[in-house]
């Protein structure tokens, strides 16, 4: 992202809605805040094949911005082989780095049936992925916001199975579990696969002890740093709408659970998120 930003902060936020509609009356404000900040890139991930379009067109007219296309497990009301189709043509854009956001939510989707659609379009996008060499991004929700369950599981058992089958680069890196909610375990098991792991703004809360003491096991070659904003706002800021400019506070406090600074942090979790997009290179 060219602009006025802090050189020693070189922060990279990898998954913002940007082309969400609460950004509508001051979104190149928000990409100026960000930019001002510290940020050089921001990932904006595709929730349906009309969000995706959304996010290539955010990604061609802004330089720091990149596109993520896919469908959302709660969007699949929107998927079918033609706009499934529309979401392969986007994923040849030269800013698109990663399908997603994709995986499973069992959080608001109760139904096995509609599970099981789920679970079946997800191992499609996965196909689709490494298809084309692209890591992805993804989604997962438990119901009840449990910090393990079905979800994990077939989560789990879906990625094993599609990461086993490919070769090359992607193999090494297949993608991130964005804004992780789960155990250690599933962490390690993620990480096992290859996997990077998503921090977002909870991490910062108070009552977040869990999350904190998870964090502080992962790897720092493998976390990623998210806003996910509109949603998710880190403290000092929570109850507002979020927003890239605050990935700094959830680098901050990632700096203080594995006791180093934040421009270590910067460098380290931008570096990562280069390693695993390579931002169209």
């Amino acid at each position: 992202m060219c602009g006025r930003y802090n050189p020693k902060a070189m922060l990279t936020d990898t998954h913002c809605h940007l082309d969400y509609h609460k950004f509508n009356s001051d979104r190149a404000d928000v990409i100026q805040r960000a930019k001002d900040s510290g940020l050089i890139r921001i990932l904006v991930p595709g929730l349906h094949h009309m969000s995706s379009i959304d996010a290539v067109r955010l990604a061609e007219s802004n330089p720091g911005v990149y596109a993520a296309v896919g469908f959302h497990p709660t969007d699949l009301g929107e998927f079918s082989e033609k706009t499934f189709q529309q979401v392969k043509e986007l994923a040849t854009h030269p800013k698109v780095v990663a399908i997603g956001e994709i995986g499973l939510d069992y959080y608001w989707v109760k139904e096995e049936d509609k599970r099981a659609v789920q679970r079946d379009v997800l191992k499609r996008q996965l196909q689709f992925a490494g298809e084309i060499n692209k890591p992805v991004v993804i989604h997962m929700r438990e119901d009840g916001d449990a910090w393990f369950g079905p979800a994990s599981a077939d989560l789990l058992t879906i990625l094993g199975e599609w990461q086993e089958s490919l070769r090359g680069p992607l193999a090494e890196k297949p993608g991130v579990l964005h804004s992780f909610n789960g155990t250690l375990e599933t962490a390690q098991r993620a990480l096992a696969m290859n996997f990077y792991i998503g921090v977002t703004g909870p991490v910062t809360y108070k009552n977040a002890e869990q999350k904190r003491e998870i964090t502080r096991h992962l790897p720092l070659d493998k976390i990623l740093i998210e806003t996910d904003a509109p949603f998710l706002t880190p403290a000092p800021f929570r109850g507002r709408r979020n927003e890239p400019a605050y990935v700094q506070h959830i680098a901050d406090k990632i700096a203080e659970i594995h006791l180093k600074s934040p421009a270590e942090i910067a460098h380290i979790t931008t570096a990562n998120a280069a390693r695993l997009f390579a931002w169209g290179d």
